[in-house]
């Protein structure tokens, strides 16, 4: 574990067990964060992660006090990091941040105390001036110092102890009070007993938990095509041929080449054919029409089998190996629901509802009726469907598969979710879970703090910059100790709104927010191409959807947006800014259609400024408030990414946007 820059020294340990009670210590301690739901589930990390810790720190009366996070790595090792007031002071609001080093299960605490130096030390800077109680004040700060001095030496730091003496030696009370005063305030004292300074009446919380992922939990880049797609082609007679695992192989070398990282797969399993669904959802389907993947499950198997249209466990093992020789991971769907040709139908009826009629309910959402899917009851077997969904995750895991997609995790109960992912950070902790849920908040939020490492999002509905900016601060500061963003700019379900003018600048805009505001975005299929015709006006639904027919395409074919997806990746591979969520401020500019912000990350920090309008030019001037960058804001130099242009920046900085350039990434040099 390391500290955020400056990185404060090791302190002594000097503290109590975390045993405290719950309530109000001798030193009350309110609004501990993060903590999800009273600690009854960890909150979330990754390794490298900045985390802030918070909480209100106050006592009775006028003395001083301070705070320290006391952390625990899954190793054992303890470290303590004080924290800092911020403002309001008048509502007692204390902060540390701590970059986590290590995955698995980590544990905090925070202990209050009273501190005897920062009381003599406000008190000594009123009187010392004044001349008021001069031989008492420098008696008490003599004392303290010794003390410091003390465990200076019993902590091996002879040379600090020596130093804390011979400052304890210059409060001479003979000397003039603005002289005295001078000596207390020595920037070398001060965090000399910052760290050995006495610590009296420590008053602990209980503990809480954190669970640190691997990185890719929160920074990814992600694409998503359909397999059978993929090489796909009419044969002399005009009949579709599906595209298989091996002819994957060429695109995964472009999905690589454009900087993305993670390649999402849509069921890759036997579809059903009763109740098939025709293209563009009709319900009568022909002899040509491949399914909606999502209904799985006919006699060539249900989730542990692959169409065999696709090919076999040795072709999609060849895939996997050459996806993890470019860098990639392969996430897979995880759709718990069955057609009614599915295996589970014959075997495990339990897993279903059995209507008064003898049938089994199909899915529906009346007046919709979904008649090629059976969901799953999870109240008539839980213990049978968890194992053999157990068993069917690690039979993938088995086969290089780390990453899942589940469908619609929203239909299902947050309990059963809690277990599995439960036992899977037990066994197979690299796994990691997206939730599919565009459902209400309390549902999506309950989901994350159960354990789902990262989940789809509002993003496709927010346009406006009202809307971008709440929602990027709801996202990077009120939920970020529990749910992870990923902001995908179109689905197979979701072709937008703001896209379906079909203009490229509208396609670029959404890529440039998706990819700066959050650490983890996605692309499926198309949106490089522009496609944006929807089913219906109105509507969402894309016309002549891939979910229901083979969708081959020319992904070079002009115009495109490769390069700046590419262009995209990179700029976030480079700057650990982009990397990470919590650390954004938004930036003050007076024009409704534009969106600036910065993002840090230690010494890295980058400006973002994107047009909101892909029909025209949009100029406006941005505010870089004082301090806010580090640096003096009238000397600064940033680089933009996308262009290679360089700038001076000050306080004030105008800004024209068009739609052939509708952003700036500026990185702070």
């Amino acid at each position: 574990m390391s500290v955020s820059d400056p990185q404060p020294a090791e302190k002594p340990v000097r503290s109590t067990a975390p045993t405290a009670p719950p309530g109000f210590g001798r030193i009350p301690v309110t609004r501990v964060r993060p903590v999800l739901e009273e600690g009854a589930y960890p909150a979330k990390a990754v390794v490298g992660e900045l985390v802030p810790f918070h909480a209100r720190v106050f006592r009775e009366g006028h003395d001083a006090v301070n705070a320290t996070v006391v952390l625990t790595s899954p190793s054992g090792t303890t470290t303590r990091i004080d924290m800092a007031p911020i403002e309001p002071r008048g509502l007692d609001p204390w902060i540390a941040w701590a970059r986590i080093d290590e995955e698995g299960l980590w544990t905090f605490h925070i202990e209050a105390w009273s501190d005897p130096w920062g009381t003599w030390l406000h008190n000594a800077s009123v009187k010392l001036p004044a001349e008021m109680d001069v031989p008492l004040v420098c008696l008490e700060g003599r004392a303290l110092l010794e003390e410091g001095a003390r465990t200076a030496e019993s902590s091996g730091e002879p040379v600090t102890a020596s130093i804390l003496r011979s400052t304890a030696a210059l409060l001479i009370p003979e000397r003039p009070g603005a002289d005295l005063a001078e000596v207390a305030r020595q920037t070398g004292v001060a965090k000399a007993m910052e760290v050995f300074g006495p610590r009296e009446l420590v008053t602990p919380t209980r503990s809480y938990e954190i669970w640190a992922d691997r990185k890719r939990a929160l920074f990814s880049s992600w694409y998503e095509f359909f397999p059978r797609s993929q090489g796909a082609y009419r044969d002399a007679a005009g009949h579709w041929v599906s595209g298989t695992f091996d002819t994957c192989h060429d695109r995964l070398d472009e999905v690589a080449e454009l900087g993305f990282d993670v390649v999402y797969f849509p069921p890759i399993h036997p579809i059903g054919s009763s109740f098939r669904k025709g293209r563009n959802n009709t319900l009568a389907a022909s002899a040509e029409d491949p399914g909606s993947p999502w209904a799985i499950g006919s006699a060539d198997g249900g989730h542990d089998a692959i169409h065999p249209d696709l090919g076999d466990w040795d072709s999609f093992d060849r895939l996997v190996a050459h996806a993890h020789d470019l860098g990639l991971e392969i996430a897979l769907d995880l759709a718990l629901q069955a057609s009614p040709d599915h295996p589970w139908v014959a075997e495990c009826p339990q897993f279903f509802t059995t209507r008064l009629d003898g049938t089994i309910a199909y899915a529906e959402n009346p007046p919709k009726k979904y008649q090629d899917i059976y969901p799953l009851n999870f109240d008539n077997d839980p213990d049978g469907i968890f194992e053999e969904v157990l068993r069917i995750i690690r039979l993938w895991v088995s086969h290089g598969v780390t990453i899942f997609r589940v469908d619609n995790p929203h239909t299902k109960p947050v309990t059963f979710w809690q277990r599995l992912i439960a036992e899977l950070r037990r066994t197979d902790p690299d796994v990691l879970l997206l939730a599919e849920a565009f459902t209400r908040p309390e549902m999506m939020h309950a989901l994350g703090k159960v354990g789902f490492h990262q989940s789809y999002t509002y993003f496709t509905w927010r346009n406006t910059r009202t809307e971008l900016e709440e929602y990027l601060t709801e996202v990077s500061s009120e939920t970020d100790a529990f749910f992870r963003p990923n902001f995908f700019v179109n689905t197979p379900d979701i072709n937008p709104a703001f896209l379906q003018s079909g203009t490229p600048a509208a396609f670029a805009i959404r890529a440039i927010l998706a990819a700066t505001m959050s650490p983890s975005w996605g692309v499926y299929s198309g949106f490089e191409l522009f496609e944006h015709v929807p089913l219906r006006p109105g509507g969402e639904e894309y016309l002549d959807s891939e979910k229901y027919e083979y969708r081959p395409r020319h992904y070079n074919a002009e115009p495109n947006l490769n390069l700046l997806l590419s262009t995209l990746n990179r700029i976030r591979r480079r700057h650990p800014a982009l990397q990470q969520l919590r650390r954004v401020e938004l930036l003050p500019n007076p024009h409704s259609e534009v969106i600036s912000f910065v993002k840090t990350d230690g010494d890295d920090r980058v400006i973002v400024i994107c047009s909101l309008n892909p029909y025209g030019t949009v100029e406006t001037q941005v505010d870089l408030p004082p301090d806010i960058l580090g640096v003096p804001t009238e000397r600064v130099r940033v680089l933009d990414e996308l262009t290679g242009a360089a700038f001076t920046w000050s306080e004030q900085n105008f800004v024209r946007l068009t739609p052939g350039q509708p952003a700036h990434i500026l990185h702070v040099l």
